[in-house]
């Protein structure tokens, strides 16, 4: 496909596909106290160190019998003894005996099961048992969760809190992972002005940068503030030699367009090398990529909407793939539309609204109202993307569109 200034337009998938087989992952590591380490991605697999569990144990509270001995039901045992977690029973369960058991509690030697203390009643030290019970029933077997040496977890894992708690339950104190990538970032525009500065005609607030800073500090990597860079070919020289140079990532925005003061592209072109820079999709034609003095280059369009899904489908996935993990495959799925909605053929959309569960239990989504790509608002107040395919035209209430949820894992699982 091809624009209207006879420049090649990717499609999306494609333009996703060249992004993420150019991204080279980070290769330095560090070594970090497991407390430390959450939302880094390992650097090499990790074994356990121990058993997990550690012994048979109970599955419930109860008592730890001979399940040979409840066949004839009811069954009367002698209670010897008790075993708690943390202080087991240290003697052996004979024919007709049975031990008091908590949750956790070590099975005792010539027990083969438990059973609940619902199912019993005790009368001073004998235990009747009202149901026979299967060898086996309420025993957690040694190991059945990790086995000494066994992969806990597989290089280039990205921890979530709950890896933390299984690293320490197979005795992992510290963690080898990969270095944070540095995020660079500046925008571009003489329009662009600080917060708490006085806006005076044709001038804005500069809010891609707060939302871009949000979205990189939200993988947990390390954004690189380098300001607003005037639209001038020599400043944005410097500072694109400066960025490429200091960080592994170097995102803008602004400048990507084909305007008489947008020199982003032709200045990658002089500087470094130019993968792609438009895309059929919308919001965001405009869109570069590239790489200079070895960093990755995302140039995204100035418009904040544009920006933030550009960031959302192009980059997020390639910084994840940079920090040593596997890019998550989007969560997408069938909703009903509540009302219509306006698409003209040509292009992908990633229009915005809010997803709903109807009476019926089926899920439903109503677009926003204004979709152009200045109304940040629209972004702020939706939840979803609408997902609609370039051949496909104007939808009305009740027709099924796919959804794209903003909240869903950015971080894939290795196999």
């Amino acid at each position: 496909m091809t624009g209207s200034d006879g420049a090649e337009l990717l499609e999306f998938d494609e333009a996703r596909r060249r992004i993420l087989e150019r991204i080279e992952p980070v290769t330095d590591r560090q070594t970090l106290a497991l407390s430390e380490a959450l939302g880094r991605v390992l650097a090499e697999s990790v074994a356990a160190r121990v058993d997990v569990p550690g012994h048979d144990n109970s599955a419930m509270d109860g008592f730890a019998l001979r399940a040979a001995d409840t066949g004839r039901a009811p069954a009367r045992l002698a209670l010897v003894g008790d075993s708690f977690a943390g202080h087991p029973f240290t003697g052996m369960v004979g024919p007709g005996e049975c031990v008091r058991i908590m949750t956790g509690g070590v099975l005792p030697a010539g027990a083969d099961s438990v059973v609940m203390q619902e199912k019993c009643s005790r009368d001073g030290e004998t235990i009747r048992v009202s149901e026979p019970v299967e060898a086996g029933h309420h025993v957690r077997r040694a190991d059945e969760d990790f086995a000494r040496g066994a992969t806990v977890l597989p290089a280039d894992h990205y921890l979530r809190p709950a890896d933390l708690g299984v690293l320490a339950s197979v005795g992992v104190a510290q963690v080898d992972v990969y270095r944070r990538p540095r995020v660079g970032f500046f925008s571009t525009g003489d329009e662009l002005r600080g917060l708490g500065e006085t806006l005076e005609p044709g001038q804005i607030y500069d809010s891609n940068r707060y939302a871009l800073q949000a979205l990189v500090q939200s993988l947990g990597l390390t954004f690189v503030d380098y300001g607003v860079v005037r639209d001038e070919p020599a400043a944005l020289r410097d500072a694109f030699d400066q960025a490429s140079r200091e960080c592994d990532a170097l995102i803008t925005s602004g400048g990507v367009s084909v305007g008489a003061a947008d020199y982003v592209v032709d200045i990658l072109r002089e500087l470094g090398e130019i993968g792609f820079w438009k895309v059929a999709v919308k919001p965001g034609k405009p869109f570069a990529f590239g790489r200079m003095n070895g960093a990755a280059f995302f140039g995204l369009p100035g418009n904040p909407v544009s920006a933030v899904v550009g960031f959302m489908q192009y980059v997020r996935p390639a910084l994840v793939r940079m920090s040593g993990a596997q890019p998550a495959d989007a969560l997408r799925f069938t909703a009903r539309l509540s009302g219509p909605l306006r698409k003209s053929p040509g292009r992908l959309e990633f229009q915005r609204g809010r997803l709903d569960m109807a009476a019926d239990g089926q899920p439903t989504v109503t677009p926003f109202g204004h979709q152009g790509s200045g109304v940040l608002r629209s972004m702020s107040q939706a939840d979803c993307f609408l997902v609609l395919e370039p051949d496909s035209g104007d939808r009305a209430a009740s027709d099924a569109v796919t959804v794209e949820p903003f909240s869903q894992p950015v971080w894939g699982f290795v196999s």
